[in-house]
């Protein structure tokens, strides 16, 4: 078997395996890939940590703003008695909590590589993004689903002051919250668009500013609503209408969340440029197996099982496969953690038909690690 760590790593082959004196072997096969490349690199991309204090910052503001508006929210909804204001309250005080959340995320899951967790930190990332989601569902969502029912258990009446203090604090979160979310969103540009959602902080801190907006713009129409009509029925709808809103976003990125945790493959792209660079070389006859798992932000682990082509001695096939292990980190610069799996596809298939039972899966390369 042949391992290939990553880009600066020490390679392992096992040349037992190598050598096949009964095939014939192959006339000079090129030892350089057959599409044109970067130059190969020996040390792995460098992160982005630049786009990790820019996160950071986000979150700062974030955080800066919802604690100043939870206050303000949570004193004007105890002299209003306003169901919506608290709703909102408890809103800002989860998002302020989830920043916490999220900042952890940002220092934790940039911890370098241990004996402990070889493959590094990166996973914590979706981790404190999971708990986020949780603290929304809870604290946010929960929340203001029981404010609405008390206040159509209880009703309430406000006085003309109390209106107005309230509508004045929700205008002054409206523009803090929308000022937090015109940061988030030139973040994300910054980062390329649509990909800079990629970072479970930045993809949070968006969904929870879009959300504050909207929900915000909720509470204000209730309370308007209920100044005018005196019902507070209109109030309770828009505590219902901020609840379901919330529940919303925190089971959109918990799932997101939990996808990434118990391992999402790369996207579709990455896998097809590696599997075409694989079967493009020489040296390779088939790929039987191609697996692909992200375990950080800008971490890829790639283990592909590969059938060479006969005659190959072993310091060919560790020729082959430092070049392989440098042209798949230049096309791929996440792909930081490769392995490479050397098998006899035709012999171990001859051998599971040969005793009469199915095709075993670690035989064939269709499952099984590097």
């Amino acid at each position: 078997m042949c391992e290939v760590r990553g880009p600066g790593q020490p390679d392992g082959v096992n040349r037992t395996s190598q050598d096949r004196s009964d095939r014939p072997k192959p006339s000079a096969p090129s030892t350089e890939p057959t599409e044109p490349r970067e130059p190969a690199r020996s040390e792995p991309s460098p992160k982005p940590k630049g786009q990790d204090h820019g996160t950071r910052l986000t979150v700062f503001v974030a955080l800066g703003a919802n604690l100043l508006i939870a206050v303000a929210k949570a004193v004007g909804g105890m002299l209003t008695g306003s169901p919506a204001l608290l709703s909102e309250a408890a809103h800002s005080v989860a998002d302020s909590l989830n920043e916490v959340f999220l900042l952890a995320a940002l220092r934790r899951s940039r911890r370098p590589a241990d004996r402990r967790h070889p493959f590094g930190y990166g996973k914590e990332r979706f981790f404190w993004s999971l708990l986020a989601a949780v603290g929304i569902f809870v604290m946010g969502g929960c929340f203001s689903f029981f404010q609405g029912f008390e206040a159509l258990r209880s009703g309430s009446e406000e006085s003309s002051s109390g209106y107005v203090a309230g509508l004045a604090v929700l205008a002054v979160s409206l523009l803090a919250e929308g000022a937090s979310l015109f940061r988030a969103l030139h973040q994300v540009r910054g980062q390329g668009g649509a990909g800079g959602l990629r970072d479970p902080a930045l993809r949070t801190v968006v969904a929870e500013d879009g959300t504050a907006v909207l929900g915000v713009t909720l509470a204000i129409i209730g309370m308007a609503l209920h100044m005018i009509t005196g019902q507070i029925v209109w109030e309770a709808s828009a505590s219902f209408a901020i609840g379901a809103l919330l529940v919303g976003v925190a089971y959109w990125l918990g799932r997101d969340a939990r996808e990434q945790l118990i391992g999402r493959a790369a996207d579709p792209e990455s896998s097809g440029r590696i599997r075409a660079l694989l079967e493009a070389q020489p040296e390779i006859d088939s790929v039987e197996a191609l697996l692909t798992m992200e375990i950080g932000l800008d971490s890829t682990l790639v283990a592909a099982r590969i059938d060479l082509v006969p005659g190959l001695d072993s310091e060919e096939v560790e020729e082959v496969a430092v070049r392989i292990k440098r042209s798949v980190a230049n096309i791929v610069p996440e792909a930081d953690q490769i392995f490479l799996d050397v098998t006899d596809a035709a012999a171990a298939r001859a051998a599971s038909r040969g005793d009469g039972t199915a095709e075993d899966p670690a035989a064939t390369g269709e499952r099984g690690g590097a």
